[in-house]
């Protein structure tokens, strides 16, 4: 995720960090080359004379620019959403925290801490679940005993939170913790559940592809032909206004792909290391712990 201060106007010209030209550059310098090309033979390919007016390309720009701007809210509505799931994610896990430590009893000296680091390990397993990552990436916070099983289960977050389900039907049956703050507990547990099926539900969901093709080929096709319809009408400045026409309609669609993968490690994809790293610190702050790690900083303008 991008992190930086709003440049002044004279910075925004020149900023790549951040932006999406590098990811577009190659199509965009290929529609510039044509309008050149197109612009030098006025508008001939070959001996033949392509004769356009701007008229369909205003329709049709119109239209593009609608479909695009209907794309980018599907996609910012899927990355929004999967930031409010982490951020559900955060205040169960906190919450279930502080249940635990302030209302049950343990059985042993090392029960808290046991359990908290299961919620750190959820946050972790989850993260690499979504991104495809598919070895151990539990860290430390598991036990030795416990970390094969969770780790080769078919859904290790799953598994994770079925371990901490356990410890609270043991406690509940010891009797160690009162039944009504056990159910509200169990009600985090499953608000930790249910952010974990969103989260799934967006990556296991993208938007249908004939719509993403249809809208590449169009602004594809739409920027190519641009300069024939252009050339006659503005002459030289054809390269210019193409230029900003492709750049904006490639922007859109390329930053419609970015968004569409919130859980990526794309630039523009959510910071899935710096939440569970706050997830991390505040947990075991809450265990009362000191030597906690920092929060990651951004390495060129980008948070991870």
């Amino acid at each position: 995720m991008i992190v930086r201060d709003n440049p002044s106007a004279w910075q925004l010209l020149f900023i790549l960090r951040g932006s999406i030209l590098p990811r577009i550059g190659r199509p965009l310098a290929l529609t510039v080359g044509i309008a050149v090309a197109a612009t030098l033979l006025h508008g001939r390919l070959f001996d033949t004379k392509i004769t356009l007016t701007p008229i369909p390309f205003s329709l049709i720009g119109l239209a593009l620019a609608i479909f695009l701007g209907f794309r980018n809210n599907a996609t910012y509505d899927r990355w929004w959403e999967a930031r409010k799931l982490w951020g559900e994610l955060l205040i169960r896990a906190r919450s279930l925290t502080r249940q635990w430590l302030c209302h049950v009893t343990p059985a042993d000296e090392d029960q808290h801490r046991r359990q908290v680091y299961r919620l750190i390990a959820f946050a972790h397993a989850l993260k690499h679940a979504l991104r495809g990552e598919g070895t151990d990436h539990t860290g430390d916070f598991l036990n030795q005993d416990e970390r094969p099983g969770c780790v080769a289960a078919a859904n290790p977050p799953d598994a994770i939170l079925r371990r901490v389900g356990a410890e609270l039907a043991a406690a509940v049956a010891g009797g160690r913790v009162n039944p009504m703050l056990a159910a509200a507990i169990e009600n985090n547990l499953d608000g930790l559940a249910a952010v974990q099926a969103g989260c799934e539900r967006i990556r296991t969901t993208p938007l249908p592809f004939a719509y993403t093709l249809l809208l590449h080929r169009t602004a594809y096709l739409y920027c190519l032909m641009l300069p024939f319809g252009l050339v006659d009408s503005i002459g030289y400045a054809t390269p210019v206004v193409v230029g900003l026409i492709s750049y904006t309609f490639f922007g859109l669609d390329a930053l419609g792909d970015e968004l569409e993968e919130p859980f990526g490690t794309q630039a523009n994809a959510l910071a899935l290391d710096t939440l569970c790293r706050r997830a991390e610190i505040d947990l075991r702050a809450a265990l009362g712990e000191q030597d906690l790690p920092e929060m990651p900083k951004p390495v060129d303008f980008c948070l991870m």
